[in-house]
Formats: C-alpha cells, structure tokens, sequence
C-alpha cells in the first residue's frame, strides 16, 4: 500500500520548505521530491508543450523555464492546461517511489509544493513550512530577482499559506532566523522519533 508511512511535506513559494528538507536529510529521512520528479516530466513532456503553448516556450529544443513559468502565471486557464498535463504523471510517479520506500516500514518525507492544490495524497501527517505573508513576498524578490507585482503573482497561484496552515497536521514555523528554523525542525523529528520508538531512525 502506498503511503502507509509517509510524510508530506508542503508550504509555500519562499516559504523555506527547501532549507528543511535539507534539515530532515541530515537527520536521515529519506526524501521523494515532487519539484525534481516535476522537471523530468516537464521534459518528458515536450510534444504535448509544444502543442499546448506553442514553439515561444522553446529555445534551441529546450523548454525555456522562464517563459513558461510567466505564460502560466499569468493566466489561470494557461495554468490549469499545465497542471492537467503534468498531475497524473506526477502523481504516479510518486505513487511508485512512494510503494518502494514503504516497504522498508520507515517514515519518509514526499517534498511536494503544491500538496492541497492538487489533490490530497493519502499520508500519516501534512506538515506545513509557514512563513507569514509580508516575509514570503520579500524573501521571494530576494530569491529571483522579481519585482513585487510578479513575484505577488506567483504567490497568488497558490492556496494562501494562512490557509495551508490552518489545514496543516503540522506546522513549521519559519518566520525568524535560520536557527529558529533548526529548532522548529527538531521538534518535528523528535515527534517521529517518539512515533516509531524502538526504530532507530
């Protein structure tokens, strides 16, 4: 069965859900990463791109990340034609890393961005990056070098992180420095810890 110990993972954009999966790494966790198996099948997937968004998204063969990313936040319907696309495969991708690690009967964590906005997967516990909404916009500027009105755009395209919060089954709170951070992840880990006790994880 798929899932039976998984933990997913999810946030926001610039939420810093990057920076813990890389905490949870050197506590030993094993991680499925949604936005690497996403890029696979971004270009597994160029005759159906191509038809979708025409030749524009591509440069010398390849899809160009920049243009595709401001065509589908810039229009919800060019969005959704993506995310139809791209979805089930992702999912079953998932599905499949997801039964191999299950059957060593240890936690892992499924690293993925858009965990309510696509569909809930069946897990143990939904843990939530938070950081509030002023702080992700700024961070998000920093990070690519957007100006405010596109970098808003791009948090617009997800579910409000307040929202993902209070969904959550767990919340990590980022809202100060890094070693906040490494505290907030700490409590997690010790939380699994306490949860399969007698397992050295």
């Amino acid at each position: 069965m798929a899932y039976e110990h998984a933990y997913v993972l999810t946030g926001g954009i610039a939420t810093g859900k990057s920076t813990v999966c890389s905490l949870l790494k050197m506590h030993g966790f094993s991680i499925i990463d949604a936005d690497v198996i996403a890029k696979e099948q971004l270009d597994a997937s160029k005759l159906e791109l191509k038809e979708i968004f025409g030749e524009e998204i591509f440069e010398n063969g390849q899809i160009n990340r920049k243009k595709l990313a401001d065509i589908i936040f810039a229009s919800t319907e060019q969005r959704i034609k993506l995310n139809n696309l791209l979805h089930p495969r992702i999912r079953q991708e998932i599905k499949k890393l997801a039964i191999e690690k299950d059957k060593y009967e240890l936690p892992y964590i499924m690293d993925i961005p858009l965990y309510f906005e696509s569909g809930d997967y069946e897990c143990k516990l939904s843990i939530v990056v938070y950081t509030p909404k002023d702080v992700q916009l700024e961070r998000l500027v920093n990070r690519e070098g957007l100006d405010k009105q596109e970098a808003q755009k791009r948090v617009n395209a997800q579910i409000d992180i307040d929202e993902k919060k209070k969904r959550a089954g767990w919340v990590i709170d980022n809202s100060s420095d890094l070693k906040h951070l490494q505290q907030e992840t700490e409590k997690f880990v010790d939380y699994i810890r306490e949860e399969y006790a007698g397992i050295k994880i």
